[in-house]
């Protein structure tokens, strides 16, 4: 006996193979990279301009966003990425004043950027600048991982200063840096709230937020004031000349830690 296509069989099949399609097509969903953002093009590269940028054969200079070089970066990238197709996406495909477009870059058809290979070999540290937030977690979950095992740049343990020795953070003026550390006060003068981790205010490190950051710190929930007796870790530029200094410009540059993480690093 053969069955028509509205039998009770044929309906149920159908069903079946739709809730089948149904499930397939969310987990992978589920499991593709969040920072999947809209395509900017493709290109083979050529050269590795430096630990951050790359030229491809068509003449484009692409920044890598998201990250920061460490030492072993720029072998890294040329390892990896010289002579390869890579794919771009990005929020903005505007060149910056230098002429360089900035993309997170795929190999091929992957799904994961280069950048949380980086992060996730302990070759790059997270910048802290895209502002989608599902991709910030996953490029810091990709660098705390890389932590938590001592990969690359976290196999030094200087390679997160202590707040408590200003002066091992003042020796890398003009470098990209992480700091932890407990904030012993909360200061505002002007414009300018100062996160205090020494007592002395002229030589201690600091971490500085302007007025005009203060929305997005709300937006996320984080009263500076409550910052006061926690363990935090910053990162960005050191700056200073008898104190060293970090301006935080974005939330994604401060984290809150536990009081029972060794280290910073998150059980």
């Amino acid at each position: 006996m053969t069955l028509d296509a509205t039998s009770p069989g044929n309906v149920t099949r159908r069903s079946i193979l739709i809730a089948a399609a149904f499930l397939l097509g969310s987990c992978i969903t589920a499991f593709a990279s969040p920072c999947q953002f809209e395509s900017q093009g493709e290109g083979r590269v050529a050269a590795i301009v430096d630990a951050r940028n790359v030229r491809l054969d068509d003449g484009r200079d692409i920044r890598l966003t998201g990250i920061e070089a460490t030492t072993s970066t720029r072998q890294a990238l040329t390892s990896q990425l010289v002579g390869r197709d890579v794919a771009l996406r990005g929020t903005d495909d505007t060149p910056d004043r230098y002429g360089r477009q900035a993309a997170l870059v795929f190999i091929g058809e992957a799904d994961t950027s280069v950048q949380e290979m980086l992060l996730a070999q302990g070759d790059a540290l997270v910048s802290a600048e895209i502002a989608d937030k599902d991709c910030a977690a996953a490029l810091m979950s990709s660098e705390a991982e890389a932590r938590r095992q001592k990969k690359g740049n976290w196999a030094d343990p200087s390679a997160i200063k202590n707040a408590e020795s200003p002066d091992d953070i003042l020796a890398g003026i003009g470098r990209f840096m992480v700091v932890e550390g407990k904030v012993l006060s909360v200061r505002q003068a002007g414009a300018v709230t100062y996160l205090n981790f020494g007592r002395n205010w002229t030589r201690g490190f600091a971490a500085t937020i302007s007025r005009r950051t203060l929305p997005a710190f709300e937006s996320a929930g984080i009263a500076l004031k409550s910052l006061e007796n926690r363990r935090i870790r910053v990162r960005g530029w050191v700056e200073g000349t008898t104190g060293p200094r970090i301006d935080v410009l974005r939330v994604g540059q401060v984290e809150l830690l536990g009081a029972n993480e060794p280290n910073g690093v998150r059980p």
